[in-house]
């Protein structure tokens, strides 16, 4: 069986041809499918759309979330309530096109456990858009060791049981295949096709960037020091600590030396302060990801919260 899982906020005008276009590729590969659509809060009637869809094909699974919670959630949401051995993931503007996946399909029959989605031909604003993603997923790919030359590609298939064990929070749905890495996973990526926006407005602008930087901080940590933090909190801080104290020393012998009074030196002040205000927001930052974490596992929560699912009855 396969589910398609595909989050939407604000898609109104291109929800019907989406749901009319995955459908009959599906229904043309002859086998088992669902087709979830995940409601993050839409608030121009995509919604109502979406039921109505549902209302009338049984294949078809609407989620409603509570609010906006991003995209990451919405998928995660998606992939909670998904019944397939496979998953497939698109986004709802209809730049992925449904014809790729059964390429992305049979491409993970050869043994593959996910297979990424490589917009080669990207159809979008290239100053905007596909400069920065550029730019992402070379450094994504340099520090993860995960080569991937779209990171940022919805498109993908996953096998259920890989997708199911990742927990995924903040904007991490894409860093999945860098995560499923820890799992041992075999990852491919193929060429699809992208089309140009036809309805509605694209919900990223530079600002995700930014974004993406901390995450990837995040995602490393994660990925190469969740076992061993102190190589990176021991680093840190012997760094900090020769920093520090080299100025230190100094003032101390220069007040053996001289007998001058050191305590209105501006450079103790200065290096004291922001040394430490560096290693509190630093530390900080990484185990306040980790508390998040032990957060939602251990008392068995998720990063979203559903206000209904509507199947046809």
């Amino acid at each position: 069986m396969i589910s398609v899982v595909i989050p939407v906020y604000n898609e109104r005008e291109n929800l019907p041809e989406l749901y009319r276009e995955t459908k009959s590729v599906l229904e043309g590969m002859g086998t088992d499918y669902e087709i979830i659509f995940v409601d993050d809060g839409s608030t121009d009637g995509s919604g109502e759309v979406l039921d109505s869809i549902a209302q009338q094909d049984e294949k078809v699974t609407v989620i409603h979330l509570r609010r906006n919670f991003g995209q990451t959630a919405a998928m995660s949401a998606g992939f909670h309530h998904a019944r397939g051995d496979i998953i497939v993931t698109m986004d709802g503007d209809r730049q992925n096109d449904p014809k790729d996946i059964p390429r992305l399909i049979k491409k993970l029959e050869e043994g593959y456990d996910i297979v990424s989605g490589w917009r080669k031909d990207r159809k979008d604003p290239y100053f905007t858009r596909v400069f920065p993603s550029q730019v992402a997923n070379w450094l994504i790919s340099r520090l993860t060791g995960v080569k991937l030359h779209d990171y940022g590609c919805t498109l993908k298939a996953y096998r259920a049981d890989i997708i199911k064990e990742l927990k995924l929070y903040g904007e991490q749905h894409r860093f999945i295949p860098a995560l499923a890495s820890e799992l041992g996973c075999r990852i491919a990526e193929i060429p699809v096709n992208h089309r140009p926006r036809v309805a509605g407005r694209s919900k990223y602008g530079l600002t995700r960037v930014f974004k993406v930087l901390l995450d990837l901080i995040v995602i490393k940590f994660l990925l190469f020091y969740k076992a061993k933090p102190m190589r990176v909190f021991g680093g840190i801080g012997s760094v900090l600590m020769l920093l520090g104290g080299v100025p230190f020393f100094y003032l101390i012998f220069y007040k053996i030396l001289t007998g001058a009074p050191i305590g209105h030196r501006p450079l103790l002040y200065i290096s004291s302060v922001f040394m430490l205000a560096g290693l509190q927001l630093i530390c900080l930052g990484i185990l306040g990801e980790l508390i998040v974490r032990v957060y939602f596992e251990s008392e068995n929560k998720t990063p979203y919260y559903v206000r209904s699912i509507v199947r046809k009855a």
